[in-house]
């Protein structure tokens, strides 16, 4: 999106985005706006929605429960959706919230918990996570949202992995692995739909890791000589699919 709108505010969005729409907040936007960012009619914010693109708005109605936009012209075309699939096993609050914001961040497709041995949280709100997502997209102009999948124990995952994944190659953080060149690793990768799977704080179990190494599309990767914790190793792991075969090449 051109630097001339950065300083703007953005808000997400559920309608359609056309030049000449009225748009009606939902609370969630119009309280934040209004209430919290305090702004009056005629002030210029940016607009979005996932599928239109960036829209330079007007704000036409301030109220203290709703808000409505006028919709004037197109500042940014609506980017390509990501097909990198991220699964991770949920942290507690405080570093879950940071977990999905950077995969958002980073280009994440499709954001799916996955439940493990060690796995810290079990019972997740779909809603909270889809928060995470939309205030990550409106600090980083990301357009195309990720979909968060409903959360996932470890092994039907992998049971259901090619019927619902196809030719996917799942790459999992292995703490265990001996360090190495991750071009080397993940480089003949090229051109293939990814995922990659971040384990718990306490890693995978004995019994798990032995599971993922027996898939055939699974590829275990290191994150080098040190132990990170899992927030840490989902940006390092998203950093390397994304500089080695993904859209940072």
């Amino acid at each position: 999106m051109p630097r001339a709108y950065k300083a703007f505010p953005r808000v997400y969005v559920e309608p359609a985005l056309s030049a000449g729409a009225a748009v009606e907040l939902g609370p969630d936007a119009a309280n934040h706006l209004v209430n919290v960012l305090r702004l009056k009619p005629g002030v210029s914010v940016v607009a979005f929605n996932g599928r239109d693109g960036a829209w330079l708005s007007r704000l036409a109605d301030a109220r203290k429960k709703g808000a409505t936009l006028e919709i004037i012209v197109q500042v940014a075309h609506q980017s390509e959706k990501s097909d990198v699939w991220f699964g991770f096993a949920p942290l507690k609050v405080g570093r879950l919230d940071y977990l999905v914001q950077k995969a958002t961040e980073m280009g994440a497709g499709m954001i799916q918990p996955v439940l493990t041995e060690y796995t810290q949280v079990r019972k997740l709100k779909a809603d909270k996570l889809e928060a995470y997502v939309l205030e990550a997209a409106e600090q980083c102009e990301v357009l195309s949202l990720p979909v968060v999948e409903p959360e996932i124990e470890l092994r039907p995952l992998l049971e259901h992995w090619r019927a619902t994944q196809g030719l996917r190659r799942l790459l999992f953080a292995d703490e265990v692995a001996a360090s190495s060149s991750p071009v080397d690793q993940i480089g003949w990768l090229n051109g293939l739909p990814v995922g990659i799977l971040i384990g718990p704080e306490g890693g995978f179990s004995d019994a798990e890791r032995e599971l993922l190494l027996e898939q055939d599309f699974v590829v275990p990767i290191s994150l080098g000589p040190r132990i990170l914790r899992a927030d840490t190793a989902a940006v390092a792991a998203l950093t390397l699919v994304q500089s080695i075969i993904g859209d940072w090449r």
